[in-house]
């Protein structure tokens, strides 16, 4: 299996992070994934310490928030839980629009206080 996606994002995550520190040392970073955003909670886990590795974000904690998938049915004006980014509701429909669970953001940082 191939996480060469998911490094990429992790990358990202810690360029954002590192960016919003502004140099401070980061205790923890919590991030959103959608679980219709076709990318792998486990992987960015696995990818997050080698890259955080000699930056700020070494030794800080990754906690990751999993939002659902939900979508609005055009027909029937319901919404409904999905868990993959299409499907069809209990009214027959498949004319659905996806409301949550497509979102990656890197939503919280926790720094380390410097005494000054």
């Amino acid at each position: 299996m191939s996480f060469m996606h998911e490094l990429g994002i992790t990358r990202n995550i810690i360029a954002i992070a590192i960016e919003h520190s502004q140099g401070a040392k980061v205790k923890k970073v919590v991030v959103e994934i959608g679980k219709l955003a076709a990318i792998l909670p486990d992987a960015i886990r696995f990818c997050f310490e080698a890259c955080a590795k000699d930056t700020p974000l070494e030794h800080s904690i990754l906690e990751i928030r999993e939002i659902p998938g939900l979508a609005y049915c055009n027909q029937c004006k319901t919404r409904i839980s999905l868990s993959q980014p299409f499907g069809i509701c209990n009214c027959g429909s498949s004319q659905l629009e996806i409301i949550q669970g497509q979102e990656l953001q890197v939503k919280e940082l926790e720094l380390e206080e410097q005494c000054v």
